[in-house]
């Protein structure tokens, strides 16, 4: 492990892991620097003693004027992004109309990639970096009402791939960090506010929802599996302060998994498996 201070910036630190992660690794001696999309959550960092910036990942212009305020204050440097700021839309996907899929789309995959394309030249031109996306266990397998959300995280899986490769030869690792469940307000808040974005009342699976509105809160932290966010952040700091990192850190017993079931399964098979513990769900 080094334990040399690095200057990271990190996405969506309003509240959950990007908040928790912003003190996690400031108290590691890094140099944390937040952002956050809403004023009330810069303001409220900065009045703990924590470095913020107001940015939008939704926003090109935001997202550039962030950028440029983050090298001012670094005087060009930056060592470590953490791509962290996203939301899950829930709903089957005939439900899902051509905004709401972009919105989803502008938030988890063009956004994330506007930034880091604006980070990789300074970390060329220091001949190192590294560029740390959240992604998901639903990057990795499907499950019924998420599909945007499964679609936008294959996306950051393939980018991340695709990324690792280009950059290889500049001394930048990119790497991937694959949570499952997760205790946060992330759960919540994609149900409540994406339900919002689709016709409840007009659809086939109006029952469906109905019920995953009701048991969502309750079901996210009886579970075994359901670890709290400093799981994610370990694996963070594994990421960025060992020597020869993984491409990719899954966290919490499913994603581990299904991610050696989609190895040994074929697809008809992993299907079968998905299908009987969505089966609540469905019905």
């Amino acid at each position: 492990m080094h334990s040399k201070k690095r200057v990271v910036f990190i996405t969506g630190c309003s509240t959950g892991i990007g908040y928790d992660a912003v003190f996690a690794l400031s108290a590691r001696g890094h140099r944390v620097i937040a952002s956050c999309r809403k004023e009330d959550d810069v303001k409220k960092l900065q009045s703990l003693g924590c470095e913020a910036l107001l940015m939008d990942v939704n926003d090109s212009l935001s997202v550039h004027n962030a950028f440029k305020s983050l090298m001012k204050k670094t005087d060009g440097h930056l060592d470590v992004l953490i791509n962290n700021a996203g939301y899950g839309q829930a709903g089957a996907l005939e439900d899902i109309t051509r905004d709401v899929m972009r919105q989803q789309f502008e938030t988890n995959v063009f956004g994330l990639m506007e930034l880091t394309r604006l980070c990789i030249p300074v970390f060329r031109k220091q001949g190192q970096g590294r560029i740390i996306n959240i992604s998901s266990l639903l990057g990795l397998v499907s499950m019924p009402f998420r599909g945007a959300y499964n679609a936008s995280k294959y996306a950051v899986e393939g980018l991340c791939d695709t990324l690792r490769l280009e950059l290889k030869p500049f001394g930048i690792k990119v790497i991937c960090i694959e949570p499952g469940p997760i205790e946060s307000q992330f759960r919540d808040s994609a149900m409540t506010y994406s339900l919002k974005n689709i016709d409840v009342e007009g659809s086939f699976f109006k029952k469906q929802y109905e019920q995953m509105l009701n048991g969502y809160g309750k079901k996210k932290s009886e579970s075994i599996f359901t670890k709290k966010p400093d799981a994610v952040i370990k694996k963070m700091i594994l990421a960025m302060e060992s020597k020869h990192p993984r491409a990719k850190y899954p966290v919490t017993i499913p994603t581990h998994v299904f991610a050696i079931l989609k190895r040994l399964l074929s697809v008809k098979r992993l299907d079968q498996f998905l299908s009987f513990i969505s089966k609540k769900e469905m019905t």
